[in-house]
């Protein structure tokens, strides 16, 4: 598949689990994401982290704020990410530190220390769309994709059920899967290879 055919495959995929997603109400999302918290707990790779990188939700995305209210409850050290200079930066977070809006609408830590790479535990990562095999189409920026080499953490898919397509994604080379994707029904693994 060329480079034109990957990308119009993927924008297709995307189109249409957004529109599913956009049609999701708020009161149903919020209920998804408190299931998908004690999902999250329940991997032992997660209970064992101590260093977890979670993301700020913004838009139809299953609200991340319970999730990682959860975290940090159990005494997790909780990492967002913020994009500088076109790269992914992990930096620390607490509740109440400062925010920006990132220009495609998430909000980022407006400060908080830089956490290096390898020593993130756990990446749990965003998408549009997860396959069961753990590949994933996310916004379109490579942020993640470009992230993940850098680190041995384990890849915590998080979505909403409706965002796991049976069918598997359009991918590339350089798109590297997920290991789980936990929704409010059930955890997958996937059996993907650590990236680092």
């Amino acid at each position: 598949m060329s480079s034109a055919e990957l990308k119009k495959a993927k924008r297709s995929v995307r189109r249409r689990v957004l529109d599913l997603r956009d049609a999701t109400s708020p009161e149903e999302r919020a209920a998804k994401a408190a299931a998908i918290a004690a999902r999250c707990l329940e991997l032992p790779e997660v209970a064992s982290a101590r260093v977890v990188m979670a993301f700020w939700s913004f838009g139809s995305e299953v609200p991340t704020l319970p999730i990682i209210e959860t975290l940090m409850a159990a005494g997790k050290e909780v990492a967002l990410p913020r994009i500088a200079d076109g790269d992914l930066q992990v930096r620390s977070w607490a509740s109440g530190d400062p925010m920006t809006e990132a220009p495609f609408g998430a909000l980022e830590p407006a400060g908080g220390g830089l956490v290096p790479p390898g020593e993130v535990d756990i990446v749990l990562t965003p998408a549009v769309a997860f396959d069961r095999g753990g590949r994933r189409i996310g916004y379109g920026g490579g942020f993640y994709d470009r992230f993940f080499p850098k680190t041995n953490a384990v890849r915590v898919g998080v979505a909403m059920s409706l965002q796991v397509l049976d069918e598997a994604l359009p991918a590339g080379h350089f798109d590297l899967p997920v290991q789980f994707v936990v929704t409010e029904d059930e955890v997958i693994r996937t059996g993907a290879a650590p990236a680092g």
